[in-house]
This record gives structure tokens, sequence and C-alpha cells, in this order.
């Protein structure tokens, strides 16, 4: 399929099928529909749904000169709808229907999208394992039914990091930055190495000044290379990035045993049963306490097991945050197999500070998963099912 999809009658007939199995199979665990508008004010995703949606979205101005965005996702229009309209807690909903990004090369640019959200269990882990249970159902019920499944948890790189000698600040960064594969890395790198190039000696060079000095200073530098190429960043979003780099530059290096913890915990992956004993072989040896994170995944695991997934075909992965910011905690991916190999069907996680971001006044638990309904489509007929 090309970037510019065309549906034909039998692929049409195909997915609208495909469809109809997905949410009848969310209406028997409660679900009710929802089609929030294609168009959406931008300001909701840019802000809370992380560079990596903010890249991929399609924004214009209407004639008033209100920017707009096609949706990139359908989580943050519903969570927005129940916000705002006070929905009654807890709440379940669904969706079918197209979504937008940017893709590079010959990716489609749109795509169709089904899904579920959760809101307001207050018991995290039984929300978890229901949001897993609507996923896995939901894919069997389109009839593909040869799926491996990935889980990961941030809280156990949180519950790291709070056990750890380290500065708030520091803290705080890393947690924020732990889903940016490479950025996370190249951090850990900068926050240990020695000051040695130019740019690393003049951002210290800022330290003892004020927030609001360091913000100028660095707008004075923007300014005498006003020219240069910004990339897609806005000049807000480079200058919040130079304050973060002088800021770690001001302060002393990272201690070399914590980056081994560190990097320790976030090397174990493989299937879920030995990796989640090598994390807590690794934490124990290092003084730490994981239980809280290890009890619940070991719950979600037997749950998955009575949903009939075989332990050999769940993996685990510590370094695994998905690649939107408003994940918090659980997350998990099931895959299958298209003509060219393997494909992820489906994807979700928790996402607790969402709905308070965009409006809610306090903290709502919350949980979703989303449906790549067209690579669904793509295994079932590479296994001869449709």
């Amino acid at each position: 399929m090309g970037a510019f999809p065309y549906y034909d009658t039998p692929e049409v007939q195909a997915l609208n099928d495909q469809a109809v199995a997905i949410l009848k199979s969310f209406a028997s665990h409660g679900y009710t529909r929802h089609e929030p508008s294609v168009l959406q004010p931008a300001d909701i995703f840019l802000d809370r749904s992380g560079e990596e949606i903010r890249r991929r979205t399609f924004t214009l101005s209407d004639p008033s000169g209100r920017e707009l965005c096609l949706r990139p996702d359908l989580t943050i229009p519903i969570c927005k709808h129940a916000v705002d309209t006070k929905a009654a807690l807890p709440a379940r909903l669904c969706y079918n229907g197209l979504a937008f990004r940017y893709q590079a090369g010959a990716q489609p640019t749109q795509f169709f999208q089904a899904g579920a959200e959760l809101l307001g269990v207050e018991d995290t882990t039984k929300g978890d394992i229901e949001m897993m249970t609507v996923a896995i159902d939901a894919v069997r019920a389109t009839g593909l039914t040869d799926i491996d499944v990935k889980v990961g948890d941030l809280a156990f790189f949180s519950a790291l990091v709070d056990a750890l000698d380290l500065a708030p600040h520091w803290r705080a960064r890393l947690k924020r930055h732990f889903w940016r594969a490479g950025y996370f890395e190249e951090l850990l790198t900068r926050l240990t190495r020695a000051k040695s190039t130019d740019m690393q000696r003049l951002l210290a060079s800022f330290t003892g000044l004020s927030d609001e000095e360091t913000r100028k200073a660095i707008e004075g530098l923007l300014d005498m290379v006003a020219d240069a190429p910004q990339g897609a960043r806005t000049r807000g979003e480079i200058v919040e990035r130079l304050m973060e780099q002088a800021a770690d530059e001001a302060a002393s290096h990272l201690d070399a045993d914590v980056v081994r913890t560190i990097t320790g915990l976030l090397d174990v992956s493989g299937e879920a049963g030995p990796a989640l004993a090598e994390i807590a072989r690794l934490t124990k040896a290092a003084n730490i306490d994981l239980s809280g994170p290890l009890d619940a995944m070991q719950v979600r695991l037997e749950a998955l097991h009575k949903m009939g997934v075989a332990k050999e075909r769940v993996s685990f992965a510590a370094h695994f945050g998905r690649n939107l910011e408003y994940y918090t905690g659980f997350v998990f991916e099931l895959w299958s197999r298209d003509a060219s190999g393997a494909v992820e069907v489906a994807g979700g996680g928790r996402y607790d500070t969402l709905l308070e971001a965009i409006g809610a006044g306090r903290p709502v638990p919350a949980v979703g998963c989303a449906l790549r309904t067209e690579t669904i489509l793509a295994a079932r007929r590479a296994a001869g099912g449709a």
C-alpha cells in the first residue's frame, strides 16, 4: 500500500467486516463506541504526545487563524471529550476510524485504527489485565490467533531511579526521557563524561546564573546564529533543551556505579519469566527493592497464561516505553507476521497523568489499546485466513 492509500471494493468490504468483529468484541466487554472529529485543535496533540508524534502530525490553519490538525491518534480527543463532559467513571470507550501521521518513504500517511480506553479504574493492575484481555480478544475475533506478546513497565525504571542517590533534577530528566531510544543513551553519556567540547564548556559557564539569566544568555546566543537551521524544533524547544543541558553541565557527574546499575537493568530483555528473575537478582545485588513492580508484572503474566498465551510467547523488555510521551506505566504490544515478516498488530499501555493534563483537575487512572486493523488484515491474509 502506497503513501496515499486507495481502498477498492474488496478491501473496503474486508476492513468493514473486520471492524464489525472488533467492535462486537469491544462491546462484549462493555465498551461503547465513540467517534471524535477528524479535525482537531492542534495544541492538545503538540503539547501532550511528545516529539515523535509532533513531527508526524499534519497541521493546518482555518480561515480564522486557528491551528488545527488531522488527528494522529484517537486516544487524546476521546479522553478530552470525557473530561469536558465530566463522564461518569469508570468509563469504557472504544472507536474505529482513520488516523493520520506523516511517514517517510512509501508508508501510508493514513490508516485505520481501532481501540479502547478504560478510564477511572483505581486498581491499576486489574485495569491492565482487562485492557490486555480486550486487545487480545479483539484481535482473535478477526480470526488472527498467531500472536506474541511483548510487555514492559515504566514503573521499574521509575522505582529504580527513585532508589538511587541522584539529584532531583537528574531524576526527573531520566524519567521524562526514558522512552526516547537514542536520546536517553546520549543523556546518560552526557551526564557521565567530562566537559570536553566547546559547547559543553560554554554551557558550564552558565553555572551560578538564575534560570531567567540562563534563558536570556541562550536567547542571545541564538540571536547571534539566527540563520542556523533548527530542524523540526521550534525556537522555544531549542531554548528549553539548551537550558536542560546547561543544568547538566553545572551539576557533578553521575557516579559510574549508578550508571552501571541503570544500564544493567535496562539491558534485561527476553522471555518474561527469566527476565523478571534477572531483574530481581540485579536489584537485590544493588540493595534496591523493586518487589512492587515485580509482583504486579507477575500477576499480569499469570493472567496472560490464563488467556491461553503460552509462556514462551511472552517477552519482557525493561527498556520499553513505546513512542508516546503520555505513557506512565505498564505497556504492551501484540505481534504477528505478514508476508514480509514480524509486524505489530496492536499495542497499548497506561497513561495515568493524561486526563489531568488536559483538564480533569485531578489524576485519573487510565489505560488503553490501539489495533492496527490494516496490519491485522495483512497478517490474516499471510496466514491464509482472509
